[in-house]
């Protein structure tokens, strides 16, 4: 299939355990999500992209899964999903669905039997290895803490684990399980879904000499990305993927690749090659990493977003294709993270969504992203769900030595619960989410953030997303022009252009919470174009372009020039 509908698509994620809770049990299910497609209808978005879905005991949140043919109880049954794909498809919004082929659950089939004595096919399904010296094969240490080797005393061997214990990885280099996984995605596309977007992608071959990782951020343990990610034949196993199953049908396909740089996310996007669409790289999300990682206290640096955003708006062009996006079901909030979450959240929001939607690639938008919803401050940790919070407030408090409230401030900041918080659609009782106590606490700031709300303001972030959509429905050169970075020293302002032959797009955003004067560079050639189309802005007297622009805390404008009134 050659088609490339999902270039001039918007994606909106759905996690669906906080998404609407139809049935009152106090998590969200499939149900509730049909419920909302008219919500997301008036949004303008084009696609849906589902967390899983499929049976799983739960450990990481539904991404270990032990049956992939299966939905899980807690969210509906399969005839609830086919009615969802039915629906979504009446109101042209496309379905995409997780696809987590990296690793199962331990309650898997596959892996119960794996671990039978004596030893059967399904042992070659996972990655066995022999004590080395008495101890792992390897240093590395796990995603969730730990190593990433788990011993089996009957067997007198590790099972590999990237992510929890429960979560062992699959053996790739298996032709026959790699015929499973084919089979299985057969059967969702065939049921008519839209596409996959593709768990840590990038992790499936691992080096064949299982080299130990280098020590880094002050761990115990190596990185497992020495020999891991971007293995010898991920591209292979990809490539086989597509021929023989992608190739068959007209689907989106992203995949999520840790560890991951431009140059690499060329070859996994690059349309010749025959892998997938486009890539979901990290490194925008590590430019406020500091001496513990994510969990640290470091704050980002504009220069450091703008090197990042820009070598992959460069070196994709033409080449392959750019995934855009702020947040997901792993990341805080982008308004508490990049923006200001109290007095600009609005125009924060506004702003960090321009500077986005006007680059090249699809944008995906996060579940109350289009609202403003922030990060959540939880004064227990015993409020919080999220494994991954655990693992680290012992790693920081014990391993470390630090306080307990540096750990706490930590995981306010950097929690992946900040985004799985439920969804604010009201200022009713627990959000308007649920009837009943939820799975995970709301936002105590839902009665001020909701969609109800939203839908009052003509000026709320909801309707400024909504435009941002239908602007790049409207205009080609969001799609196709090229990008330019200028002011690159500036560490308040993120300013770029778009060009094609026949148009100029300028983009300037303040990430200042004061008034900024700033010149633009090329302002002389900008003047010898006819008059500038505002586009969209924060405020409704946005100025118009100069030589010298002045920029309220947090304004973004885009101006449209035509090159013809030259």
């Amino acid at each position: 299939m050659n088609s490339e509908w999902w270039k001039q698509s918007v994606v909106y994620q759905v996690y669906p355990k906080s998404f609407y809770d139809s049935n009152q049990d106090g998590s969200g299910d499939i149900r509730g999500i049909i419920e909302k497609l008219d919500y997301l209808k008036k949004l303008g978005i084009d696609v849906i992209w589902l967390n899983p879905l499929y049976q799983s005991p739960y450990v990481d949140n539904g991404y270990d899964i032990s049956d992939y043919y299966q939905i899980n109880p807690d969210f509906g049954t399969m005839a609830d999903f086919d009615a969802l794909l039915q629906e979504a498809h009446q109101r042209d919004i496309k379905i995409i669905m997780d696809l987590v082929v990296n690793h199962t659950s331990d309650q898997h089939e596959w892996f119960k039997k794996s671990q039978q004595v004596p030893k059967n096919k399904y042992r070659d399904y996972y990655i066995w290895k022999d004590p080395v010296e008495g101890h792992e094969p390897t240093n590395w240490g796990s995603s969730f803490g730990g190593s990433t080797w788990e011993f089996n005393e009957e067997i007198g061997q590790y099972y590999l684990h990237l992510f929890a214990k429960e979560q062992p990885d699959l053996n790739w280099e298996n032709p026959e399980v790699r015929q499973e996984i084919y089979k299985m995605m057969r059967f969702w596309l065939d049921k008519g879904i839209d596409g996959f977007r593709m768990d840590v992608i990038s992790l499936l071959s691992k080096k064949p000499d299982y080299p130990d990782g280098r020590v880094i951020q002050n761990r115990k343990l190596g990185t497992y990305y020495d020999g891991a990610s971007n293995g010898p034949r991920v591209h292979e196993f990809l490539h086989e993927m597509y021929q023989e199953v992608l190739s068959h049908y007209d689907v989106l396909t992203v995949g999520e690749t840790p560890n991951t740089n431009a140059d690499q996310g060329v070859l996994y996007s690059d349309p010749t090659r025959e892998e997938l669409n486009m890539v979901f790289h990290f490194e925008h999300m590590h430019v406020d990493y500091g001496k513990y990682g994510k969990y640290s206290n470091a704050s980002f640096k504009l220069t450091d977003l703008k090197k990042v955003l820009t070598e992959w708006q460069e070196k994709l062009y033409q080449k392959g294709w750019n995934s855009l996006y702020w947040n997901n079901h792993d990341q805080a909030r982008v308004i508490s993270r990049f923006g200001d979450d109290q007095e600009y959240r609005v125009t924060s929001g506004k702003m960090l969504a321009t500077l986005l939607h006007f680059m090249q690639g699809t944008p995906y938008i996060y579940q109350g992203e289009e609202i403003g919803m922030t990060n959540v401050k939880f004064p227990e940790l015993t409020d919080y769900q999220d494994l991954d919070v655990f693992n680290t407030y012992k790693e920081l408090t014990e391993m470390h030595q630090l306080s307990h409230e540096f750990a706490m401030e930590a995981i306010h900041a950097k929690s992946r619960d900040n985004a799985r918080t439920p969804m604010q659609w009201s200022e009713e009782k627990f959000a308007g989410f649920s009837k009943v106590n939820p799975w995970l606490a709301v936002n105590s700031n839902y009665p001020a953030i909701n969609v109800e709300k939203a839908l009052e303001d003509p000026n709320s972030l909801f309707y400024y997303y909504q435009k941002l959509i239908q602007l790049r429905k409207e205009y080609e050169i969001i799609t196709t022009g090229r990008y330019q970075l200028l002011a690159a020293d500036s560490e308040k302002i993120y300013y770029y252009t778009r060009e094609t032959d026949d148009q100029i797009l300028v983009v300037v955003c303040s990430f200042s919470n004061e008034t900024e004067e700033f010149i633009l560079e090329n302002y002389s050639d900008l003047a010898t174009y006819s008059e500038a189309k505002l586009l969209i802005g924060n405020y409704l007297e946005a100025n118009q372009v100069a030589s010298e622009m002045i920029l309220k805390p947090y304004e973004a404008v885009a101006y449209l020039f035509d090159k013809k009134g030259k």
